[in-house]
């Protein structure tokens, strides 16, 4: 990648995946027992989203447009 940053201060995530329902997608991460290490998050370009990281130690960013 050739970004700096992930945008808001946050890293550059690894992978990014659009759903439908952010916030049932984060709470079914929590359930499964993934740390959120960002959001949720409005973000200012239209879009809530949140990081988790995978089994494999990829910073994931779930995201959906507003």
């Amino acid at each position: 990648s050739f970004m700096a940053e992930g945008g808001s201060g946050t890293p550059v995530p690894d992978l990014s995946i659009e759903v439908d329902d952010v916030d049932a997608a984060l709470d079914a991460m929590k359930a499964a027992g993934f740390a959120v290490e960002y959001g949720p998050a409005d973000e200012p370009w239209g879009v809530r989203r949140f990081y988790v990281r995978d089994p494999f130690g990829r910073l994931v960013n779930v995201l959906s447009h507003r």
